[in-house]
């Protein structure tokens, strides 16, 4: 191998190098940028009601994913988009929560809403 050659393979391998670890740095940093929203969903005596559905609404594209609670009526929807509004509501049986908004101009990455089952579900 010439030297010229081992200078340009050498060459080639740090930027190659350079390259994956400033890929690995924007990753982490767009992750640490994505927030979360987690919660209780309580009835109205404030007793922790499992197996309720969450509905999240992304706004912008109107996509909605749902969550049902776990037996402590814990919810939780994590990297989401900071810049993307949000409505969130929870149901179970025939009642449903009021919806919350959360906005793309809350600076918070972790999010804690409470929803309250206080109102029958319209049919």
């Amino acid at each position: 191998m010439t030297p010229r050659l081992r200078a340009t393979t050498f060459s080639l391998a740090i930027m190659l190098i350079l390259a994956a670890a400033l890929a690995a740095q924007q990753d982490k940093k767009k992750e640490a940028q994505l927030r979360t929203v987690h919660g209780t969903v309580m009835d109205a005596r404030q007793t922790a009601v499992a197996d309720s559905i969450v509905y999240l609404k992304n706004t912008r594209t109107e996509d909605i994913k749902t969550h049902i609670a776990d037996s402590a009526g814990l919810y939780r929807f994590s990297g989401l988009d900071p810049n993307v509004d949000y409505e969130i509501h929870a149901e179970h049986n025939d009642m449903t929560s009021a919806t919350h908004s959360i906005s793309s101009f809350d600076s918070r990455k972790d999010i804690d809403i409470v929803l309250k089952l206080d109102k029958k579900r319209p049919n």
